[in-house]
């Protein structure tokens, strides 16, 4: 993209420690981008201590206006909505396209997306398939909101049980057809292409949250602003997922157990930001608290499982 144009689309690619992967993933970005395509690309490193700063710098922070990357450099980690955050000020164009840095683009996903997206002008944000290294989708692209029936059914394992049941598989979303494009509740942060009005509408992603959560938190305000949420799986990419956590054997990348622990404990502190704001004035005391406890069981459950190193899913 020269520099007098406008971009039509800025993706911001988040990262923390995870240096070649975020290469790898920068290189499937340039490898898919034609000529035409107008995009500005943002690398927000969250301090990263593995000389990541260092390789993007060193690769793609020359002069070429080719492979140009514009890279924020956090002085601290401040999480994923806070890191994005600072993307998005740098952010030119009408659309924006948030990607995990654990992940590869296949073929022409982002084009084809981006023309789906302005193809109607109610759809907010969109994600596309987003597939894991064993060829199974990550169930984080395709959600309903995690009420405290939709949760109760998932964690007993209802939804997998009974995965055609809109009743019981709320939450996974699985009873609706995942090989053709429809309107869902929730996407994924891994691949989240957001049209940028609907994004200022809802002053885009929410700091109280820190690890996880963030997504299922964006979907449910652009909702509430009647933005059209799609899932469009034809395309795809590639997710390692866990990479900065460890906490899916998808992982590429060892990471320590104190770290492991720690984000642990973030994706059960999202679970109850998230239910006291949109749901904890619905139900009644005993509930409400039944629920809080329900959440504080399965953050000592997973950490238990962490420790002894049991699989974490």
């Amino acid at each position: 993209m020269a520099k007098s144009e406008s971009p039509e689309l800025s993706i911001i690619i988040l990262n923390y420690n995870v240096k070649d992967l975020l290469l790898n993933c920068l290189e499937s970005v340039f490898k898919s981008k034609g000529k035409e395509d107008k995009w500005q690309i943002i690398v927000v490193d969250n301090a990263s201590s593995d000389e990541s700063v260092e390789a993007v710098k060193k690769k793609y922070c020359s002069l070429s206006t080719a492979l140009r990357v514009d890279l924020i450099e956090n002085q601290s980690n401040l999480g994923f909505a806070a890191g994005n955050n600072e993307g998005v000020k740098k952010a030119k164009a009408p659309v924006i396209l948030f990607l995990n840095p654990d992940t590869l683009v296949l073929d022409k996903a982002i084009q084809k997306s981006l023309i789906f997206l302005l193809s109607d002008p109610d759809i907010g944000a969109l994600t596309c398939k987003v597939n894991l290294p064993d060829g199974k989708m990550d169930y984080s692209c395709h959600r309903g909101f995690p009420t405290p029936w939709n949760s109760l059914t998932y964690f007993l394992g209802l939804s997998k049980l009974f995965p055609k049941s809109a009743f019981l598989a709320g939450y996974t979303a699985s009873y609706m057809d995942i090989t053709k494009t429809h309107e869902m509740d929730c996407g994924s942060g891994t691949f989240l292409m957001v049209r940028k009005i609907a994004g200022d509408q809802i002053n885009w992603w929410d700091k109280d949250y820190f690890w996880n959560g963030e997504d299922i938190e964006f979907c449910f305000s652009l909702k509430e602003k009647d933005w059209k949420i799609y899932f469009y799986p034809e395309v795809q990419i590639l997710h390692f997922k866990g990479s900065s956590s460890g906490l899916w054997s998808t992982s590429k990348i060892k990471v320590e157990q104190h770290v492991k622990l720690k984000t642990a404990s973030h994706a059960a502190s999202a679970m109850r930001i998230f239910y006291k704001k949109h749901y904890y004035d619905k139900y009644p005391p005993y509930l409400r608290d039944l629920v809080l406890l329900g959440i504080k069981s399965l953050e000592h459950y997973r950490r238990f499982k962490i420790i002894t190193g049991l699989k974490y899913e």
